[in-house]
């Protein structure tokens, strides 16, 4: 199979990837695909930090509002999808660019997935979801180290979502989600990639997060998630479940202050990049940049037409 060169932009939350990418994008005239699972979602804006909508009419943006927030959206829908996308983009002579922090997403375009797409019940979810909110996510790391260890030590015991869903799996296949994995028939998009990873210090990271949630908490993030959960969007919904959206939802139903929420999404969004981090570490191959030092601009672009020129690239 001849490959096709791709690039792709990874690191932690609020490393800075979305600026870098458009002056990239401008520059090799390039279309930008978002690799974010929440940018996926309409009318979640503010929170998701999605790119204004005049930058994207400059610049065209591909996997940003295709799914509502009580729409089931999978990684196979994710990753078939950008094939799609990537092919438009190819015949109309540009480049795609993937830009984003949802490492499962890269796993899915990338490193093969499998073709079959895997049952999933709403009620057994519901059962572990409720189990790890009454007796504690190490319980249920515990449980899928009992059945699955192979995904117990590639899954941290606090990401309760993906351990869930392989708990899951197991609970309505009666397999190990590893060996479904290692055994199944799989997709090949036929992607050559280069990850071009940006970094900075935790303590850097850590106060570019505070200043961001500061920043949305008081520029419409409140009213986003007020409007969600007046339209029926709520915390039924995974979308609704995450980074910041939940606190809102507490804060919106007087469970806890304002300030308690936008403290909590700070910690959550923290715990988040520190897994970010821990993930994209091993993604390869992969050429990485301090963003402390300087943008790196010329660097990179210089490094992403190499590579789409075919050329070797050493790490």
């Amino acid at each position: 199979m001849n490959r096709q060169p791709v690039v792709a932009l990874i690191g932690a939350t609020a490393v800075g990837k979305t600026a870098l990418s458009i002056s990239i994008a401008e520059n090799l005239r390039a279309e930008i695909i978002s690799v974010d699972s929440r940018q996926v979602y309409r009318y979640m804006d503010v929170g998701t930090d999605k790119i204004s909508l005049s930058l994207r009419r400059e610049i065209p943006h591909h996997m940003i509002d295709i799914a509502d927030p009580d729409e089931k959206f999978t990684v196979s829908d994710f990753a078939e999808k950008t094939s799609q996308a990537v092919s438009r983009i190819l015949l109309r002579g540009k480049i795609p660019l993937f830009v984003g922090g949802t490492p499962f997403y890269y796993n899915a375009l990338f490193h093969a997935s499998l073709n079959a797409e895997l049952p999933s019940d709403e009620n057994v979810r519901e059962k572990y979801e409720t189990l790890a909110n009454s007796q504690g996510a190490e319980l249920l790391h515990m449980r899928l180290a009992e059945i699955d260890p192979a995904s117990a030590e590639r899954l941290h015991k606090n990401d309760v979502k993906r351990v869930t869903r392989a708990l899951e799996i197991f609970d309505l296949t009666g397999k190990a989600p590893s060996e479904i994995f290692e055994n199944g028939e799989k997709r090949d998009y036929g992607f050559d990639v280069l990850y071009i990873g940006l970094s900075r210090s935790r303590e850097e990271l850590f106060s570019r997060i505070s200043i961001r949630l500061e920043q949305e908490f008081s520029s419409g993030f409140v009213e986003e998630v007020e409007w969600l959960k007046k339209n029926g969007f709520d915390e039924r919904f995974n979308p609704l479940k995450g980074l910041g959206y939940r606190e809102i939802l507490e804060y919106l139903r007087g469970k806890i202050t304002l300030d308690e929420a936008l403290e909590g999404s700070i910690a959550r969004t923290k715990a988040f990049c520190r897994r970010q981090q821990t993930w994209f570490k091993k993604f390869s191959p992969a050429v990485w940049f301090d963003m402390s030092e300087s943008n790196h601009e010329e660097e990179i672009i210089a490094l992403v037409k190499k590579h789409l020129s075919g050329e070797e690239i050493s790490q």
